[in-house]
């Protein structure tokens, strides 16, 4: 069973390519990760949150549900328990999901599921990115767009995109924990051109 931890769990898998997520969420994060390490289960967990994720992503109502301090325990735990059994989540993501609410954590779930991503993709060696457009993109462009940060970075790219309408334009890159903006200025123009040409 999951206890609430007083401080952040080590393990030999951190490195510098995970983002920085601290206090509540990278705890429950880390214990999750150990969980399902040692279950065997760590591609299907993820698969779990990737879903669960997109499923906050695409309800507003959730969204609100997850962090509103109205709703007592109960109710918390009555709705993600349904949640996680309409999903046919695992046992392990369900009682994580029922733990989080009855410690009425749910406010930083997104985060726990960023930090748990981090943490997998750092197990296989992969570095975390994400890439915010205006737009979406095509599939070519985010495989030229991962191409390119791979080529930057050396490694292997677990790259996430997502559509940001107030960039008006723009291409914002994050790479672990490390944001391409005008002090890499250069970098950043290389990667637009490679938009372009996609």
């Amino acid at each position: 069973m999951y206890q609430e931890r007083t401080a952040p769990v080590s393990t030999s898998t951190a490195s510098a390519n995970l983002a920085p997520v601290s206090g509540v969420a990278g705890r429950y994060a880390s214990a999750l990760f150990e969980l399902a390490l040692d279950a065997g289960a760590l591609e299907a967990v993820e698969g779990e949150l990737t879903t669960l994720q997109g499923a906050i992503d695409g309800s507003p109502d959730l969204k609100a549900f997850l962090k509103s301090p109205v709703y007592d325990r109960d109710d918390q735990l009555s709705v993600m328990g349904a949640l996680a059994e309409k999903a046919g989540f695992s046992a392990l993501v369900t009682n994580f999901l029922k733990l989080i609410a009855k410690n009425r954590r749910l406010f930083a779930l997104p985060d726990m599921i960023r930090a748990f991503r981090a943490h997998a993709a750092d197990h296989r060696g992969e570095v975390s990115a994400e890439a915010a457009t205006a737009a979406p993109m095509t599939e070519d462009q985010v495989k030229a767009l991962r191409l390119e940060i791979e080529r930057m970075v050396g490694k292997a790219v677990n790259l996430e995109t997502r559509v940001d309408p107030d960039l008006l334009g723009g291409l914002v890159v994050k790479i672990g924990s490390q944001m391409v903006d005008a002090s890499l200025k250069t970098k950043l123009n290389r990667l637009k051109t490679v938009m372009k040409k996609a």
